[in-house]
């Protein structure tokens, strides 16, 4: 007797298995470049404490609004001596400014 549905199935099953594990590889690449994509890449050992970029800012005019960890980095609000809103990145432990824009702008 003669199966001639057989071959099909299988390379029906072998089709579906190919493209499974290339949608697999296609999602594991594009996970690659969106984690390496942060702005700081600092071991936690390696920051300094917020109070230190705080009194940076503030010795730079700053009014600092609040200070938080954003994608390995410190995200700053904060006004200027005019009174302007400030948003800013920095080094965890460098304290250098990475990017910084007037409120509003896309920094975030």
């Amino acid at each position: 007797m003669l199966h001639l549905g057989a071959g099909r199935a299988e390379e029906s099953d072998k089709v579906k298995s190919t493209w499974f594990a290339s949608c697999l590889l296609a999602a594991c690449l594009a996970a690659g470049p969106a984690a390496a994509d942060r702005d700081c890449n600092v071991p936690l050992a390696d920051w300094q404490p917020r109070e230190a970029l705080q009194k940076k800012l503030e010795a730079e005019g700053w009014t600092v609004l609040s200070i938080r960890s954003d994608d390995g980095c410190y995200k700053v609000l904060a006004t200027d001596v005019q009174g302007a809103r400030l948003k800013a990145k920095y080094d965890p432990a460098s304290l250098e400014r990475i990017r910084h824009g007037r409120d509003g702008a896309d920094d975030d």
